[in-house]
């Protein structure tokens, strides 16, 4: 993988998020630094994983198993790793869309009952560029209290949170105060940078400013900070953007992390209300940046090329030092 030379590769990085655009956010990262703590998310109830939390007690594997891949050797070795990591079954039986990495992460959980050390030992085997921690020591549910057509109902889970439709009221982790790993608040104390962002922006993104100890330490560290919005629009069918323009995702954010400003904002090229949240990040402190950043095959995803090509551009001509 050939590095991008307006890249610092001495910059210490953490990236929070989950999922699929974390993923993208550390496949961009990784081609520039070597210096990459990625902090998960732990409140995923579905498919394999909550499969998994039903049987175990343990954290949801999925979030993490795609940080690994994501930062997996660029060699045969760390590829053909990743790619057994990520292969899921295909049967009538027990283990049918269970992923092969999943089932790995539970059975070292289960068996030595320490979550970071069961990563390391993952990472070691995929040659991992970094590490990659869970946003905390203890599996969390988020339960979210939604309104529409007037009335208000509350849904628990990460996928119900996802997939439920309506105006978001308020969001909460149970418990309410978790376990946070004095690994992930070292890590962002350290960093010269700190991103955040593609994702789920309720049951991925938001849930890490719900734990009291790391958004205080996103606060206070010196790191300068990233904020990656959607690519989604306002769009009515639209899932869990239904209705929410970048404008409103922003505002749910500063409700929830008012002390915290972002250096940069990153926002899709196509999206609508560019003006409003120009003037609403001023008041901030914030630069606002547009990009074309969307796959071609796939518009809603982050085409990673393009996410590291947008961080040397910032590296270079934004935040400097």
């Amino acid at each position: 993988m050939q590095r991008i030379e307006m890249w610092d590769v001495s910059k210490k990085v953490v990236a929070l998020g989950g999922g699929h655009g974390l993923a993208a956010t550390l496949t961009a990262l990784r081609s520039m630094t070597s210096d990459i703590t990625a902090v998960v998310t732990v409140a995923d109830n579905g498919g394999s994983s909550g499969r998994l939390r039903e049987e175990f007690p343990i954290l949801p594997p999925g979030d993490l198993r795609m940080a690994l891949a994501a930062l997996c050797g660029d060699d045969e070795w760390g590829r053909s790793w990743a790619d057994i990591m990520q292969y899921r079954f295909t049967s009538d039986g027990a283990l049918d869309g269970h992923a092969m990495g999943n089932l790995l992460l539970a059975a070292l959980w289960d068996r030595d009952e320490d979550t970071v050390a069961g990563l390391e030992r993952v990472g070691s085997l995929l040659k991992v560029i970094g590490r990659v921690l869970p946003m905390a020591a203890e599996p969390l549910d988020i339960e979210a209290t939604f309104e529409s057509d007037h009335k208000s109902h509350v849904v628990r889970g990460q996928v119900q949170v996802a997939t439920t439709k309506g105006k978001l009221k308020s969001l909460r982790l149970i418990p309410e105060n978790p376990k946070v790993l004095p690994q992930s608040i070292a890590a962002i104390a350290e960093a010269d940078w700190v991103t955040m962002g593609p994702g789920s922006w309720f049951s991925s993104v938001i849930p890490h400013l719900l734990m009291p100890a790391q958004r205080d330490a996103l606060v206070l560290t010196k790191a300068k900070k990233i904020l990656l919005l959607n690519l989604d629009s306002a769009d009515k069918s639209a899932g869990e953007y239904a209705g929410y323009s970048p404008l409103d995702h922003l505002q749910i954010l500063h409700t929830y992390a008012p002390d915290l400003h972002f250096d940069v904002v990153v926002v899709d090229a196509s999206a609508d209300g560019v003006d409003e949240l120009q003037s609403y990040l001023s008041t901030f402190g914030s630069e606002l940046m547009r990009a074309d950043l969307r796959s071609p095959g796939q518009p809603l995803h982050h085409d990673t090329k393009k996410l590291g090509q947008l961080f040397a551009h910032i590296a270079k001509e934004k935040l400097v030092g």
